[in-house]
């Protein structure tokens, strides 16, 4: 089975300062970090990576937003808030998914490549079955990315220490549903106050 890595919005945005700061993303991004660099060999083919990629996504920026539909402003192109979190060691990640320029978009199977790639079928060309997903938030872009995968016909496995939730309740939920798909879960979120 060909694995690979897929990185869910390791953004400033999403960690300590940012717009939409999610507590422990800073640390998430060192720890993703850190395992990509400790890994075997080969234990992904391929790592890849998902970015928040907001233009004018209409509804989902809320002013003042309700936090469930509608979020603050948040990864702008153009502002540093959309470039990746510097903990993040960004030399392994072969293709970047960027989605929601013009909609909320939270799974990274939303997003595309600079030159129009989805995520899907860069995977399917390149024979991964099976995908690993981290990084922000546990109980949103993460989510949304594992239960397409999943959809998707990859086996799949979110490694829960890698990921930072935005709050408890919205989390757990968040592990039930993936569960109920058959999503592998591992480990735990990190959440912490933002």
């Amino acid at each position: 089975m060909h694995r690979a890595l897929i990185i869910v919005d390791v953004q400033n945005d999403f960690c300590t300062g940012g717009s939409l700061a999610v507590g422990g993303g800073s640390e998430v991004a060192a720890a993703i970090s850190r395992t990509v660099a400790e890994a075997p060999p080969l234990r992904w083919r391929h790592v890849v990576a998902t970015k928040d990629f907001h233009i004018d996504p209409g509804a989902h920026f809320g002013d003042p937003p309700d936090f469930v539909d509608s979020w603050p402003a948040h990864c702008v192109v153009g502002t540093g808030g959309e470039d990746f979190h510097p903990g993040l060691d960004t030399t392994s990640i072969e293709a970047v998914f960027h989605k929601g320029r013009h909609a909320a978009a939270y799974s990274g199977f939303e997003g595309r490549t600079d030159d129009g790639a989805e995520l899907a079928g860069w995977l399917r060309e390149r024979g991964v079955t099976g995908v690993d997903v981290v990084g922000i938030a546990t109980d949103h872009c993460v989510r949304a990315t594992a239960l397409d995968a999943a959809r998707a016909g990859f086996d799949t496995t979110v490694l829960l220490d890698l990921t930072a939730g935005v709050a408890r309740d919205t989390t757990e939920v968040a592990l039930d549903t993936m569960r109920t798909a058959g999503v592998l879960l591992t480990g735990t979120p990190v959440l912490r106050p933002s």
